[in-house]
């Protein structure tokens, strides 16, 4: 399976759904992204939510160049506060990635059944990400931003399918997770613990949703937000 995101919903839209005051991006209605292109993610710089395009795969500051970002789409939530490719991120640089709902395979299966995640009501929700600047120590032409996405061990509800799953934040826990000013690792690592929303509804999806470059829409991809291979998660 891909990795793969496909945004739905308008600039407008994610603006009245979180709190954005401004972007810095533009949404589509179906992107096709996989790790090192864009996804839009929800920053707090400069006194203000921002709306803006990041590369998905995190480089840290020190590296030596972004293709260190292939191997970084993901930060365990229990490790995410010590690792030195993710804890000034961590400390310093979180955001959050909108999201509708996300695709989990049970490799145990025969046939590798798929499935599809959301919340019970179908609104969307935000996973919690970190995000940092890279610019070669002052030498590369343009800065390059990046995140990526936590997760945490699997929920009951994501459970049977997988034992990873990406950390959904609670809405309360935003306002905390955003703040740069906010850096007690152990306050941020306790949202990570108990800021979480867990309890997902899940139903069976059609395989050819991850054909490769695949698109078109059929009526699960249409109410997604993402479409993720979790081995990426693991």
């Amino acid at each position: 399976m891909r990795v793969r995101y496909t945004g739905c919903r308008s600039i407008d839209e994610w603006t009245a759904l979180f709190p954005i005051d401004e972007t810095e991006a533009a949404a589509t209605v179906s992107q096709l992204v996989v790790p090192s292109r864009q996804v839009l993610a929800i920053v707090r710089d400069r006194g203000k939510n921002r709306l803006e395009p990041l590369h998905w795969g995190l480089v840290p500051s020190w590296a030596s160049n972004t293709g260190m970002g292939q191997c970084l789409i993901n930060a365990r939530a229990e490790t995410v506060a010590v690792k030195p490719s993710f804890r000034d991120a961590f400390k310093r640089r979180r955001c959050l990635i909108p999201a509708d709902g996300f695709y989990e395979c049970q490799a145990e299966k025969a046939g590798n059944p798929l499935f599809y995640f959301t919340l019970p009501d179908s609104r969307p929700f935000a996973f919690a990400g970190i995000w940092e600047r890279w610019d070669d120590r002052g030498k590369a032409d343009a800065i390059y931003l990046s995140c990526a996405i936590i997760t945490a061990a699997a929920s009951g509800s994501v459970a049977p399918v997988h034992h990873r799953m990406p950390a959904i934040l609670d809405p309360g826990a935003y306002t905390a997770w955003l703040d740069p000013e906010n850096r007690d690792t152990g306050a941020l690592e306790t949202i990570l613990k108990t800021d979480l929303i867990n309890e997902l509804t899940c139903r069976p999806a059609p395989r050819q949703i991850d054909a490769t470059g695949d698109n078109d829409p059929n009526p699960i991809l249409t109410m997604s937000q993402m479409d993720i291979d979790f081995k990426w998660f693991d």
